[in-house]
């Protein structure tokens, strides 16, 4: 009796007697919601109010408006375009109403008087079906869900290693413009996050005005479209306080399905340290070679 507890079958027919009938027989075998309505009018109004309705069975033969205007008008709502229709038929005339019926889009046919083993199968089977398609998706949706979270992860884990890498992180539109920047970036340059997205890179390069900036981009960016990236180079950052940041920069393109050009990620690591560490060098160097030439 609980095989298919929680489906819903509406039965459309103006006579009460077929109603009783169809919805005895049917609750008899199955436990289903059995809902009923006399007229077509009544059964686009239950099939667009009651949520998920899994069958009609529907007589065509209806005063006002027949099973075949019904059928037409569910199959324009897109809440009830996609619930299977029963047709129910006399036999003198099912040559006719089928062709009529499938071209609405009708499921099935059944004839009249009622086969009522043939009723049950015919239910039956559409269950299996609706069932193993809910089985399915669900399933999917599983699958979707856990997908989901892996992502979710994934980008948290990555975002936590953007945040805590120590080289800058920025990425330019194809035009140089910077759109987005990782902390080590803000905390390199001395601006904040909303300060620099907007900003052109050339402004926080050495280059003292905008034609000189503008060549020095017009040159990578040339070498990345034809490449797809560029090895480091030694530049130099102005923060915010005028410091100059010498850095070791590498850039990337980013392309689209057709090889256009969306993003370029650019990291910087600062090469202060060194910077500092080589100059030592050279003045100890210096200091050494002085003192040899001075004994000598």
């Amino acid at each position: 009796m609980n095989r298919y507890a929680g489906f819903k079958v509406l039965i459309v027919d103006d006579n009460a007697n077929n109603l009783f009938a169809l919805r005895t027989l049917i609750q008899k075998h199955m436990d289903v919601t059995v809902l009923e309505a006399s007229s077509g009018k009544d059964a686009i109004d239950i099939a667009v109010r009651e949520p998920d309705i899994d069958l009609i069975i529907l007589d065509i033969q209806m005063p006002e408006m027949d099973g075949f205007q019904t059928a037409s008008m569910l199959k324009i709502r897109r809440k009830t375009r996609e619930i299977p229709i029963i047709f129910l038929t006399a036999a003198f005339k099912t040559d006719e109403f089928q062709k009529r019926g499938y071209a609405l889009g009708a499921a099935d046919y059944l004839l009249k008087p009622i086969d009522d083993n043939l009723l049950l199968n015919k239910i039956s089977t559409y269950f299996r079906v609706i069932q193993k398609e809910r089985d399915l998706n669900r399933v999917l949706e599983a699958k979707v869900a856990e997908r989901t979270r892996e992502l979710d992860q994934a980008r948290q884990y990555l975002q936590n290693i953007i945040n805590t890498m120590g080289e800058a992180l920025l990425v330019l539109s194809p035009d140089g413009c910077i759109k987005w920047v990782n902390p080590a970036a803000c905390r390199m340059l001395g601006y904040s996050e909303p300060q620099l997205v907007g900003m052109s890179i050339g402004d926080v390069f050495e280059e003292a005005d905008q034609e000189q900036a503008g060549a020095f981009m017009g040159t990578w960016l040339e070498a990345l479209i034809r490449t797809g990236a560029l090895s480091a180079i030694d530049a130099r950052f102005i923060a915010s306080d005028r410091r100059r940041v010498p850095i070791l920069f590498s850039r990337t393109a980013i392309t689209d399905s057709e090889g256009n050009m969306t993003d370029i990620i650019c990291v910087a690591k600062d090469m202060t340290g060194y910077v500092r560490e080589l100059d030592e060098g050279d003045q100890a160097a210096m200091t050494s070679e002085i003192a040899q030439t001075e004994r000598v």
